[in-house]
């Protein structure tokens, strides 16, 4: 079943892939609506997602789908599809080439397989529970264990939970002097994609939708490294808030978010810490 699973979510990841091809560069502001301050959507992501539902529910009519534009319904206990159409909007707005399409299927609330396509790189990362994860096939693995001073870390900054921006850039300035780097590009799904393929130690983002990390994450764990919340549990997909890295790099975010983050968010009482 893994295998037909697979083959549907190639299907349809690279369909909307190839639309993202053709489409970037093109977007006028009459093409971009508002869903949200600083939230937008155009019609390629609507495209997309109706690309992708379409080929799904074609062959799974009982499956759930999770989509992001397409809000109303959530992740049960049977086999759900969660779908991200195009991850990194804002990117694809302007131009800035680093997007993504990401689908995820889950049972029993946990994902078992996972497709991130970077479509203006021609890289799929794929990801099976208990199988490892892979870019074209190849195995990939996370970074081995470096020094912070030697290790690159990704982030995005918070524009859904933005009353914790003053907490979120203390712990910026706690980080950044103790690592080689940050970088903020703008797609969780390729930022986790990263971490599994070793081009980046760690990544830790707030306030991130379901659809953002389902697939991301399961390339990250496959492929030999850590993902949880910011309290060290693993409720990440459904409350938001996301750490995921190496060995050494890990660790480090979690404490970091500790110390900055979590408290605070806990405080309002939305994401309390899980008992």
């Amino acid at each position: 079943m893994m295998d037909v699973l697979e083959k549907v979510a190639r299907q349809a990841i690279f369909k909307a892939g190839k639309l993202i091809q053709e489409e970037i560069g093109t977007i006028s502001s009459a093409r971009v609506h508002h869903k949200a301050p600083f939230d937008y959507v155009t019609d390629v992501d609507r495209k997309c997602e109706d690309l992708i539902t379409e080929i799904i529910a074609g062959r799974f009519p009982s499956h759930r789908i999770v989509a992001e534009e397409t809000p109303g319904e959530e992740v049960g206990n049977g086999t759900t599809w969660i779908i991200d159409p195009l991850d990194g909007t804002t990117n694809f707005i302007h131009g800035f080439p680093f997007v993504a399409v990401s689908i995820a299927v889950c049972e029993e609330r946990k994902p078992i397989l996972g497709l991130v396509f970077d479509p203006l790189r021609d890289e799929l990362f794929v990801a099976r529970a208990g199988q490892g994860a892979t870019l074209h096939g190849s195995p990939i693995r996370v970074a081995e264990s470096a020094p912070l001073d030697q290790s690159l870390i990704a982030t995005g900054f918070p524009h859904r939970v933005r009353r914790i921006i003053d907490p979120y850039m203390n712990m910026f300035r706690a980080v950044f002097p103790q690592v080689s780097g940050i970088r903020r590009a703008g797609s969780a799904a390729l930022d986790l994609a990263y971490v599994a393929a070793g081009r980046v130690d760690g990544f830790w983002e707030a306030g991130l939708k379901t659809w953002d990390v389902a697939a991301g994450s399961l390339l990250v764990t496959e492929a030999g490294g850590h993902v949880t919340d910011f309290w060290g549990q693993g409720e990440y997909l459904f409350n938001g808030h996301i750490i995921a890295g190496t060995d050494s790099a890990y660790p480090f975010l979690l404490e970091q978010v500790g110390i900055h983050l979590a408290p605070v968010l806990s405080r309002h009482g939305d994401y309390p810490q899980p008992v």
